[in-house]
C-alpha cells in the first residue's frame, strides 16, 4: 500500500496531509521523523486548536478512521494519545470494535490502556503492529518532519525509547498534535540517542557540525544541568546517552538531523 495521507481536524470536516517516518544513521539516532516513500501508509491527525476538545476530536477521528477489529495497535505517549486510548476503550466496551491488542509505548500508556479495558502486550523488536498513534512534539509544515523525544516519562527516560520501535514496526502511523505544534520552522531541542561509551566524541562532532547554530547538552536524569549532564546524567537501561541539540533559531536544513 503506497498511499501516504493524514487527517487534520477542523470543526466538522477533515483534510489530508502527508506525514513522516523515522531514520537512523550509525550509532546516532535522532528523534526526528521524515517523510519517505515506502510500502506503509502513514497518517497524521492534527487538531484545529490546542484545547482538549480539539485534541479529543482528533483522537476520535484517528480511532474511527484507522482502527479495525482484530488489529494490533501501538499506543503512544502524550496527552492526545491518552485521549485516543480512552476512546478506543469506549469503542471496545460498546462492542463496535473487538479483538484489539494494544502495545503501550510507556508505563503511562500501559496504565491508561488497563483502565480503558484494552488488552495489552509488551513491545519486542520485530513485533508486527497494524496501526500506531502517538503525540509528536512538533511537526514542520513544509517538510512534514516530526520531532519526538522532548518529553520525559515518569522514570526520567525519554518517551521515544519504545516509541521509536513502535513507530518503525507499524504498517500505519498517526501523529495526533495540537495546531500550535504544526509550525513553519522547527527550533529548540532535537533529542539524539548515542549508544557509545565515547558519547562525548559524538557530542563534539555534532557541536562542530552546527557550530554557532546550536548547543549540545547531555540530558540529566533529574533537574537541569550543563553540557555534561551534571551530577545525574541520563543513561538508559539500553546504554544510550541522550544529547539535546538545542537550536535558538529555526533549523535551516533538517536533513542534517536525520
Amino acid at each position: 500500500m503506497d498511499a501516504v495521507a493524514g487527517a487534520s481536524v477542523s470543526s466538522s470536516s477533515a483534510r489530508l496531509r502527508p506525514c513522516p517516518r523515522p531514520r537512523r544513521i550509525g550509532n546516532v539516532a535522532p528523534a526526528t521523523v521524515r517523510r519517505r516513500t515506502r510500502r506503509r501508509a502513514v497518517t497524521c491527525a492534527a487538531a484545529a486548536d490546542a484545547d482538549v476538545v480539539g485534541l479529543f476530536d482528533a483522537a476520535k477521528l484517528t480511532v474511527d478512521r484507522f482502527v479495525e477489529s482484530g488489529m494490533v495497535v501501538g499506543l503512544g505517549s502524550g496527552p492526545a494519545s491518552g485521549l485516543a486510548i480512552q476512546y478506543l476503550g469506549t469503542r471496545l466496551r460498546r462492542g463496535s470494535l473487538t479483538g484489539i491488542l494494544g502495545i503501550p509505548s510507556s508505563t503511562i500508556s500501559a496504565s491508561e490502556a488497563e483502565k480503558a479495558g484494552i488488552q495489552v502486550s509488551s513491545y519486542e523488536e520485530g513485533t508486527q503492529i497494524d496501526f500506531a498513534f502517538t503525540d509528536a512534539d512538533i511537526i514542520e509544515e513544509d517538510t512534514m518532519t516530526a520531532v519526538i523525544g522532548r518529553r520525559k516519562t515518569e522514570s526520567g527516560e525519554p518517551s521515544f525509547m519504545v516509541e521509536k520501535g513502535i513507530v518503525k514496526s507499524a504498517d500505519k502511523l498517526a501523529f495526533i498534535i495540537g495546531h500550535e505544534k504544526y509550525v513553519k520552522g522547527i527550533e529548540g531541542s532535537i533529542p539524539v540517542l548515542v549508544k557509545s561509551a565515547n558519547w562525548i566524541d559524538t557530542a563534539e562532532e555534532i557541536d562542530d557540525l552546527f557550530l554557532g547554530d546550536a548547543e549540545v547538552w547531555r540530558r540529566p536524569s533529574i533537574g537541569t544541568a550543563g553540557p555534561l549532564g551534571g551530577d545525574f546524567p541520563l543513561v538508559t537501561k539500553e546504554g544510550h546517552h541522550v544529547l539535546d541539540v538545542i537550536f535558538t533559531t529555526p533549523i535551516p536544513d533538517l536533513d542534517h538531523m536525520s
